[in-house]
């Protein structure tokens, strides 16, 4: 049984909910007109089929009414959960629609369908929709249930498709003139023609909410439109920016793409340009990364292809300042170098060339040079364990290098070789290093490009060394008596080593001058067919030497010679190097005379042959002195070409008074080996000089009995090696030259101790 109290309350609100229906009507007329009023709102909400043509026959003017009554009934609430029930109850409609369009997409792959789908379901969203008096909470409500059903039955295909369509409205803008924004001195409203085809699509997506639930999605298909336009338009061009016309491109062609899913709503330009500006942003960053990309893929092509890619390289430091993509182009750069240049294929002068545009190209993308430090260090570390680099780039500040493309810069100026100074921090300029600089980076590094590459190796020393050698080669092989060019050298060089290291090089020139001028003398007193070139032999990079001597007419030359000079300069004396220079003959034959300009060894042979007409090679070598086989077959070879000598089965060679007329002195017995040596230069290289001093510690080392050497052992920590007295090599060249000795089997090592074989 109830009790009184909660009887009195069920009548109470009884009573108020009565009198709130009933309005303060008379009777229940109040509630009567409620009913209806209800019977006619639920009416009109209820979801219908599409497909049901039946006319409407609500009067809106009694909807509107109803929707009154219950408004001030406060039912509305109760209003919305019915039409939402009665919505549910329906969903089936749209879910058929979906799975029918859904499927012809799926078995053709034409987007067409997806916007058929997106039509449709405007269309079921519009039909369904309550009248806008209803108020901002019954909207939303049936906005949240609607879109909630149709994202929830929608299959995984439809995002592909989706991504299609948008795609799609690219095309569809560029076929007619693009939107434009355009903001005059009269006006600053929104111009937009009024044939856009891909309007309607875009007002559909944000009907349906599909711009916001697929944000990330249409983006997607911005960025990868923006990447096959940079690939399509910029791969392999870098002789013209490319920068400015893709920004450009942006503006025509994206810009007003944007304006649809980013600015929609917008009134104005300066609305519209607000609205952008976040996601405009987001697509620029998008078209400098692509950007950099590809020229981080292409920079080894690039800095190939220098300087005619130098806009290729403005583009690539405008990208990075906008992107971070410096580790990747380090990384890429160091692969594609070690791939293709490091490698023993690889000419030293192509390496060096490749460096010197390195190191132009990323002082021009990076000018602080943190990207050229990290990339240069294995090119450099490479450089210096190859024994011809310090020539290589000798030859070419000597001006070596016609058959290929100097490492100079004929319009930089010449400087002075710079040195790493000791940063200054009291200086106003000074700036900290870059925030990405290693450990190792230091800011005043050499500039020029000649200092750079110089800097490779510890000291200048051995760039001096070379020089001179360099020098001597080409001064030895100047024979018409013009040494202006070498004079040029040598004054350059001057202002790069500095004149103590260059005095050695103006003595070797001074030389050549004064030999000009000795020669002249001695000619004057007795006409001699000899010119020869004398020099210092205490300023000049040791000679290749030669223990044999000219026989016959050619000795009788040679001491005339040294007489008269002797008798010019007393206190001087001539040491003869006769393996050195040509010869120019005429031999006469008994049908024939031959004439021909040889090197001096073919010349003492050929003389020989005056004495008697057979001779074999070792005959020929006992009787000139001390030579190896493969020199003496290779003068010999020389006269069997010309027709002049001929070798027979028994291996002598035989001068032939008249022609052979088998075939002008052509082989019978087996085939003489081709030319086992070019020309030797005349003078010993730098790692030669290393090579004979070398020679001289290890007699040194070696010295003593054969029971007790001076030095029987040594390690990194002892000093047993000080009787090398004048002994200059560094470590690494000490250690090259005692595995060069392993190699021989002179010595053994064993934790780090060398020991002499005593074998």
């Amino acid at each position: 049984m109830a009790t009184t109290a909660l009887t009195a309350q069920i009548v109470l609100k009884w009573q108020n909910s009565f009198a709130r229906l009933n309005r303060g009507q008379p009777g229940i007329s109040g509630l009567l007109s409620f009913s209806e009023a209800w019977s006619i709102a639920t009416a009109f909400l209820r979801p219908r089929d599409l497909a049901d043509t039946t006319p409407s026959e609500h009067n809106m003017q009694d909807v509107r009414a109803s929707f009154d009554i219950l408004s001030r009934s406060k039912m509305l609430p109760m209003l919305l959960e019915n039409f939402l029930e009665d919505m549910r109850k329906q969903l089936y409609l749209i879910t058929r629609d979906i799975n029918t369009m859904m499927s012809q997409y799926e078995n053709t792959g034409d987007p067409q369908y997806i916007a058929s789908l997106v039509y449709r379901l405007v269309e079921w969203f519009q039909a369904w929709s309550p009248i806008p008096e209803l108020g901002y909470t019954v909207i939303s409500a049936y906005k949240l249930a609607f879109q909630t059903h149709v994202f929830s039955v929608l299959p995984p295909s439809f995002s592909s498709g989706f991504k299609d369509l948008i795609a799609s409205t690219f095309t569809l803008s560029y076929s007619t003139s693009p939107p434009s924004w355009t903001m005059g001195p009269s006006s600053s409203e929104v111009k937009t023609p009024p044939v856009r085809p891909d309007i309607p699509l875009w007002t559909a997506y944000d009907t349906l909410g599909l711009l916001d639930r697929y944000e990330s999605l249409i983006s997607s298909v911005c960025y990868e439109h923006i990447e096959a336009h940079v690939l399509e338009t910029c791969t392999g061009k870098w002789g013209e920016p490319m920068l400015a016309p893709l920004r450009e491109w942006m503006a025509d062609k994206v810009v007003p793409w944007m304006i649809m899913p980013y600015a929609r709503g917008a009134r104005t330009a300066a609305e519209a340009q607000s609205m952008l500006q976040s996601v405009g942003s987001r697509f620029d960053f998008h078209v400098c990364k692509t950007l950099s990309d590809l020229r981080t893929r292409e920079i080894f092509d690039i800095i190939i292809d220098y300087p005619d890619s130098l806009s290729a390289l403005q583009d690539l430091k405008e990208c990075l300042q906008r992107v971070d993509q410096r580790t990747q182009l380090v990384a890429t750069l160091r692969k594609a170098n070690k791939r293709r240049l490091l490698h023993p294929g690889a000419d030293t002068k192509d390496i060096l060339t490749q460096y010197v545009s390195i190191i132009r190209c990323l002082r021009i993308v990076d000018p602080p040079g943190v990207l050229l430090f990290k990339v240069a260090d294995p090119i450099r570390r490479y450089l210096r364990e190859r024994a011809d680099t310090i020539r290589c780039i000798v030859a070419s500040l000597v001006g070596d290098g016609e058959s290929g493309d100097s490492l100079v810069d004929e319009n930089e100026p010449i400087q002075p070789l710079q040195q790493m100074q000791v940063e200054d921090y009291t200086d106003p300029n000074w700036e900290p290093e870059p925030i990405d600089a290693g450990p190792d980076f230091r800011t005043n590094r050499p500039s020029d490009v000649i200092s750079t590459l110089v800097s490779i190796y510890d000291s200048k020393d051995l760039f001096v060394k070379e020089l001179q050698v360099l020098l001597a080669q080409r001064l030895l092989a100047i024979t018409d008596g013009n040494y202006e060019r070498e004079r040029r050298n040598i004054e350059i060089l001057k202002i790069r080593f500095g004149e103590a290291a260059l005095q050695v090089c103006e003595v070797m020139l001074r030389d050549m001058t004064d030999s000009k001028r000795i020669d002249q003398h001695v000619q004057s007193h007795e006409s001699l067919v000899l010119h020869p070139t004398i020099i210092s032999r205490h300023f000049w990079p040791p000679l290749q030497t030669s223990k044999f001597i000219m026989p016959g007419q050619f000795k009788q030359i040679q001491d005339n010679y040294a007489k008269e000079f002797t008798a010019f300069k007393p206190d001087k004396r001539l040491h003869w190097l006769p393996h050195l220079g040509t010869i120019s003959l005429e031999i006469t034959l008994q049908d024939r005379t031959v004439s021909a300009e040889v090197p001096p060894l073919a010349a003492a042979f050929i003389e020989l042959f005056s004495e008697k007409d057979t001779w074999t090679v070792d005959e020929l070598v006992n009787k000139i002195g001390s030579i190896d086989r493969s020199s003496a077959l290779k003068a010999l070879a020389t006269w069997v070409d010309l027709g002049v000598l001929k070798e027979d089965d028994n291996s002598q060679y035989k001068l032939l008074e008249t022609a052979d007329a088998s075939g002008s002195g052509s082989r019978t017995a087996a085939p003489r080996p081709a030319n086992i040596m070019e020309d030797a230069p005349a003078v010993l290289t730098v790692q030669q000089q290393q090579a004979e001093q070398m020679k001289v510690y290890w007699k040194v080392l070696h010295r003593g009995n054969a029971h007790k050497p001076r030095v029987t052992e040594f390690g990194p920590d002892t000093d047993d090696a000080e009787d090398c007295s004048g002994y200059d090599r560094t470590i690494e060249q000490l250690g090259a030259f005692m595995e060069a000795a392993r190699r021989e089997g002179l010595v053994t090592v064993k934790d780090g101790v060398w020991k002499l074989n005593r074998q």
